[in-house]
């Protein structure tokens, strides 16, 4: 990508953005949020979002595998052959940055993927998957019971407002 196809897509407005990718065969869900740096590969209509589904900034999605291109030179009857798998993302998830979701992965509704993780098998619904491989952390329910004392309000607060109150909340 050029540096200026780079910045007119940082320019974009997440409607467009969201617009363009449906364009290209993507499935996206209502209430979606895909933040910059992601990759949907070479097969983005192979890819499915739920609704409330948010990619975190950096997060690759790959529907093919590039494993083959040592097959297609060794083995001459294989010399045109691919390996695809469709990549479905339920509901109401939360994907972390960088992490990498591989081909044939689906993941349930209410999950959260931890950032650099490598989603290379399925997640089952509400479950908390980090690693490399991803591997279940959790449940929805503990992470909820882990840090609902951490938890706070600011999702109203502007920018100046919500630096304030963490200025105050977490001090140096």
């Amino acid at each position: 990508m050029s540096l200026f196809t780079s910045l007119a897509w940082h320019l974009k407005s997440g409607d467009k953005k969201l617009e363009q990718l449906r364009s290209r065969g993507l499935t996206i869900g209502e209430g979606c949020e895909i933040l910059n740096g992601y990759d949907f590969g070479s097969e983005p209509y192979l890819v499915t979002l739920g609704n409330n589904v948010r990619l975190a900034s950096g997060v690759k999605i790959t529907t093919h595998d590039g494993g083959v291109w040592v097959l297609r030179h060794l083995y001459p009857e294989l010399s045109d052959v691919d390996r695809f798998g469709r990549v479905t993302i339920g509901d109401n998830c939360h994907i972390g940055m960088d992490a990498m979701i591989m081909p044939g992965v689906t993941i349930g509704g209410n999950c959260i993927v931890g950032a650099r993780s490598v989603v290379t098998h399925d997640v089952p619904d509400n479950t908390v998957v980090a690693g490399v491989p991803a591997r279940p952390i959790g449940t929805i329910d503990r992470y909820r019971e882990k840090h609902e004392e951490e938890f706070v309000n600011t999702k109203h607060l502007g920018f100046e407002e919500k630096r304030c109150f963490c200025e105050r909340a977490y001090p140096a």
